[in-house]
């Protein structure tokens, strides 16, 4: 459950720090007039991103269980691309989204009157289907089957839904000056987390495409600590809704986890080091004498 409120305190944050940035924007440059475009994009995304996770959630049903486990691997894997994409962009991004978005404004409120609307609905979107898709395949990594019980729906649910309230709520305490949040270390920690909860999901969706029979080796188990971790107790709930570990994984679902994890994190914490190291002062030269 942490980890999907995390998912959605990151994926919403940055969503309301793009809605809090235009609307800003538009005030203080006279232009109050054009905020209602700005909701109205907003409103769009939001709408299309519960019709994607509905669509998710409810359009395999009717199909076979190893058509349910391709489609669900495949997106998986796809959900995993997409946040490792959103970890290093955001990253890299905090230091200059505002001034990127201010551009992108300035431009939309010289065009046409739909154009503030595709703004915000492109840049509050794409947040919106990361999320649905990574709350969906989180969401099948915490509930599979274990020792004939199921982790509940709603808990991740429930999960990224305060994510998401605790991140508007951020949005507009940021907007009236309330806070001030360091975001570059916000979206530092928050994504080395996500990349261990990435690295878990990835190993859940190799796993349903052996269940599938596209991927060899369901049965090659490189360990089993099923009768020390049970999956019922609460310390196994913990590690398979945080870090989606399963007490009996296959060879495959471990090296996914390890080839992804290993390099992704070493990269990921090489930037952050190569920007600390990029925006630290220089030191003062020593002069001669």
């Amino acid at each position: 459950m942490f980890s999907n409120y995390l998912i959605g305190l990151r994926e919403g944050l940055e969503a309301a720090l793009v809605v809090t940035i235009l609307v800003a924007y538009l005030v203080k440059t006279g232009r109050r007039e054009l905020v209602p475009r700005i909701w109205a994009g907003v409103g769009v995304a939001v709408a299309v991103s519960l019709a994607f996770g509905a669509a998710l959630t409810y359009g395999p049903r009717g199909l076979s269980f190893e058509a349910q486990e391709l489609i669900g691997g495949s997106l998986s894997i796809v959900a995993v691309g997409f946040v490792t994409w959103m970890i290093f962009w955001m990253a890299r991004a905090a230091r200059s989204i505002s001034g990127e978005l201010r551009g992108q404004i300035d431009a939309a409120a010289e065009g046409s009157r739909w154009s503030l609307v595709v703004v915000a609905m492109l840049a509050v979107g794409r947040e919106g289907l990361e999320t649905a898709l990574f709350l969906w395949a989180a969401t099948q990594a915490g509930t599979r089957e274990a020792v004939g019980s199921i982790t509940p729906t709603w808990q991740p649910l429930l999960g990224a839904g305060l994510g998401l309230l605790t991140a508007v709520v951020v949005g507009v305490l940021l907007y009236h000056g309330a806070v001030r949040i360091n975001l570059t270390a916000f979206f530092t920690y928050t994504g080395g987390f996500l990349i261990i909860v990435a690295a878990g999901v990835l190993a859940y969706g190799v796993h349903d495409l052996q269940e599938a029979g596209v991927l060899p080796g369901l049965g090659n188990l490189a360990f089993d600590v099923s009768d020390t971790i049970e999956p019922t107790s609460w310390y196994g709930t913990v590690l398979k809704g945080v870090f989606n570990f399963s007490p009996a994984t296959t060879w495959l679902e471990a090296a996914a986890w390890v080839l992804y994890a290993v390099p992704v994190m070493t990269l990921f914490v090489l930037g952050v080091r190569r920007r600390k190291a990029a925006s630290a002062p220089a030191a003062a030269p020593v002069s001669a004498r």
